[in-house]
């Protein structure tokens, strides 16, 4: 097969769709590998690992792009969907649940679109999310900590405190996987930790784990805001599987949150669980509302590209292989796979705009073969 990797594009985005192990296994298959040029710059990958893993670079987007398959990091953007088709198979994140225009493109493209966030196995596990989702977590509480300081907009808290003196009060919207790499970061930091999600079983595994060095709350409207209006900083972790986030927070919950306080919502990428969340870049991260600083960047491990890319590429590998191998044969053998066909295909996403599209279930459109991976 035709692999192709063309460079990512988003504002300040230096992850890169594969890593030189990954281009060395397809190679050795007899796959080429397309990748254009200074793509993995970036991540710390010159143009030379991957000649040396056996790819071949090329000078233009449009060459990687005429690929059959395609591996990115992030959707596309407006300027890219000129290089969708009916013939391609692209594997990528694609948050499609708040991006209409990008739906509708890979709609109107027939291009088979497969997402990262949402390939989930029988267990519902999401190994494609999960690398991301870690990266984001352990990263808000580090930027909520920097954006606290009041030459950055905060309150002028110290995460931790001193002796003497209070820590800030960190709370965390979701136990998942981003909330619990938050928490851990934010308790290690020394601050005061509260975290809510609707899921008792995984607030007795996080009480168990921290053994009163965190607070757990159920998560209801009553606790979110007595939570909320205490709180220095705020981590928006919440996941619906490949649909739109529900919002926690109002605008009306605005004005009576402290003055300074910070907010980073780590849902962005789902349409946010804060009323008040617009998607921001890297290069103008924030913005305020009623004395609330928002950080609401879509693509938050881009800032660190290297462990990010890595990590990343450490679990789409298997499945990159399997798309190479078999082509769309390989959604109908892999459950896990399958859950990720987006384009046409997935519930939550047609649901998000209303879609009434002729399939919603992948597994019934593919007819997959093993019953036991049926959604």
């Amino acid at each position: 097969m035709l692999i192709g990797i063309p460079k990512e594009i988003k504002d300040n985005e230096n992850r890169v769709g594969i890593i030189p192990s990954t281009v060395k296994t397809l190679t050795q298959s007899g796959h080429q590998v397309l990748i254009e040029a200074n793509a993995g710059v970036g991540s710390s990958i010159t143009d030379a690992d991957y000649v040396l893993a056996g790819a071949t670079i090329v000078s233009t987007a449009k060459e990687a792009w005429s690929a059959e398959l395609v591996i990115k990091v992030k959707e596309p953007i407006a300027s890219e969907y000129y290089y969708l088709r009916s013939d391609l198979m692209l594997f990528t994140y694609l948050h499609l649940a708040s991006n209409q225009p990008l739906t509708e493109a890979l709609l109107q493209s027939k291009t088979t679109g497969i997402a990262y966030e949402t390939v989930q196995t029988a267990t519902g596990a999401l190994p494609l999310l999960t690398p991301m989702s870690e990266v984001a977590g352990r990263m808000a509480t580090q930027i909520g900590a920097n954006y606290l300081q009041k030459n950055n907009g905060g309150r002028g808290i110290l995460l931790g405190g001193v002796p003497g003196v209070l820590p800030a009060n960190v709370v965390i919207l979701g136990a998942g996987i981003v909330g619990a790499n938050a928490a851990q970061i934010a308790v290690g930091m020394g601050a005061k930790v509260t975290i809510l999600d609707i899921n008792h079983d995984r607030l007795k595994q996080l009480d168990d784990i921290y053994r009163g060095r965190l607070q757990t709350l159920t998560s209801n409207l009553y606790n979110i805001q007595e939570a909320v209006y205490a709180a220095d900083l705020v981590i928006g972790a919440v996941l619906i599987p490949g649909g739109r986030a529900p919002y926690l927070i109002t605008k009306e919950m605005l004005p009576f949150m402290r003055n300074g306080s910070v907010i980073v919502d780590v849902a962005v990428d789902q349409g946010g669980c804060v009323e008040t969340t617009k998607a921001t870049t890297h290069s103008d991260p924030t913005y305020s509302i009623d004395g609330v600083l928002h950080y609401c960047v879509a693509n938050m491990p881009g800032a660190v590209p290297h462990t990010s890319t890595f990590a990343l590429n450490n679990q789409t590998a298997p499945f990159i292989i399997r798309l190479a191998q078999e082509g769309i044969n390989a959604l109908r053998k892999d459950g896990a796979l399958c859950r990720g066909l987006n384009t046409l295909a997935h519930q939550a996403v047609a649901q998000a705009f209303n879609l009434d599209l002729p399939f919603n279930n992948p597994a019934t459109l593919l007819e997959i073969e093993n019953d036991s991976a049926r959604i």
